[in-house]
């Protein structure tokens, strides 16, 4: 179990109280969810979650029921729906990304293999599908939704932009169907849930797809900004194993219209070269931190955070409105 809960935005001390009670209830309920008799899956399906991590999307869940009633019927499923969806997703992207570790622990791969990962990654899906069935019809339409839209993002990632593709709209649209498609559902689902209404629920469903792209962009920026030790993530994995990020992307552009640039020219080269050995990954990842590049990328999360933001600004003035804000700064600025 984490070794704390997810700090509570700044909010009504009676609100916050249930939230934290909700977030209780979640962790609970989580560890319910995957609890199985076979021997083997008991363990793989509990790994990644005993390493711990900040619970985004169920608090976003929880953020959007308190719109509502975030004691409602259903709202703490849904918290625990879109998180054990999001912990499926990272079985499968650390064997995609070769990662050796996450949440600063053995990835699962690294230590069973990864059919083994694949596997348990495909078990946690299903029990999530389990579960939105539980709650009703339209649960399971926006899960199964948002389910396909992980599978394409994935796909698209993998394959890259063609041609006739923008390269930088490419990746926007890549980090909207695997991060941001979660978080939209995160929000929908907990305004539905809690009884917000339906324009509450479009209003968190928007908001989700904005701090979505955010979120990821920001994770761009600490995949070089910090190390294995503080992000839980091995430092410039996508860069060994060719996944663009927005840095590279800047850079790459910086390359095209300015050839004669040789620091940008020796970044491309080593981006381009072999990453295997650590060390070539480190200078690598040392050149990107003090490329304006980094500082590029920082700066764009922060102008779609204030976009985010701009979308919460149509809900009812009050403490939940102010504490999801207040979560939308906390998602770009943190250092971990």
């Amino acid at each position: 179990m984490p070794s704390s809960l997810p700090a509570v935005p700044d909010i009504d001390d009676v609100i916050a109280d249930r939230i934290v009670e909700r977030l209780v209830e979640v962790e609970e309920q989580l560890r319910q969810s995957v609890a199985t008799s076979d021997d083997m899956v008991r363990w793989t399906g509990r790994h990644l979650m005993d390493a711990g991590g900040k619970r985004v999307r169920p608090m976003l869940t929880l953020l959007a029921a308190s719109l509502g009633d975030v004691d409602a019927e259903g709202v703490v499923d849904a918290a625990v729906l879109v998180e054990l969806t999001h912990l499926a997703s990272l079985y499968h992207d650390d064997v995609m990304d070769s990662a050796t570790t996450r949440r600063g622990a053995r990835s699962a791969h690294a230590i069973w293999g990864n059919n083994v990962a694949i596997l348990t990654g495909d078990f946690l899906f299903a029990r999530a599908s389990g579960l939105s069935a539980s709650i009703g019809t339209e649960a399971v339409r926006l899960h199964s939704h948002t389910f396909e839209r992980l599978c394409l993002g994935q796909l698209h990632e993998t394959v890259g932009p063609t041609e006739k593709d923008d390269p930088f709209e490419h990746y926007i649209s890549v980090l909207a169907d695997k991060t941001a498609s979660l978080l939209a559902l995160a929000g929908q689902l907990g305004a539905l849930l809690g009884g917000a209404g339906e324009s509450a629920a479009e209003i968190m469903r928007r908001y989700g797809e904005k701090v979505g792209v955010a979120f990821q962009l920001a994770d761009d920026v600490l995949d070089l900004a910090s190390d294995a030790g503080t992000s839980g993530k091995t430092p410039g994995i996508d860069l060994r194993e060719g996944v663009p990020t927005m840095p590279t992307l800047i850079v790459r552009r910086r390359a095209a219209q300015a050839p004669q640039d040789e620091r940008t020219a020796e970044i491309v080269r080593r981006l381009d070269g072999d990453l295997e050995d650590d060390a070539e990954l480190g200078a690598l990842v040392a050149l990107l931190r003090e490329d304006p590049a980094l500082e590029e990328t920082r700066q764009l999360a922060e102008r779609t955070a204030a976009e985010a933001i701009a979308v919460l600004e149509e809900l009812p003035e009050g403490s939940v409105r102010e504490a999801l804000i207040t979560f939308t700064s906390t998602l770009v600025q943190r250092r971990r």
